[in-house]
């Protein structure tokens, strides 16, 4: 089965074309994906992709990372408040 959560795919068409998909969630006509050029899940048509013999869990958001090559962000730096004084 090729419509099936957690399968890794790759985009033929749109503004990410050529980047790696993974599946999220599949409705009746349409399925979700997050892909490597746009992390943010949204809805995308099945005849857009291009479906690999590989299965993810989608839960693991470190595995999901590392399939599409997604670096972690740091942790933003807490700056330290000076106090400033009159001279």
């Amino acid at each position: 089965m090729l419509l099936e959560v957690g399968r890794v795919c790759i985009k033929k068409y749109g503004r990410d074309a050529g980047s790696r998909a993974v599946v999220t969630a599949v409705d009746k006509n349409m399925v979700k994906i997050i892909s490597a050029d746009r992390p943010k899940e949204r809805k995308c048509n099945p005849s857009h992709l291009e479906f690999l013999n590989e299965v993810i869990d989608v839960k693991n958001k470190e595995l999901v990372n590392k399939t599409l090559g997604i670096k972690e962000k740091a942790p933003p730096a807490v700056a330290k408040e000076v106090k400033k004084t009159r001279a």
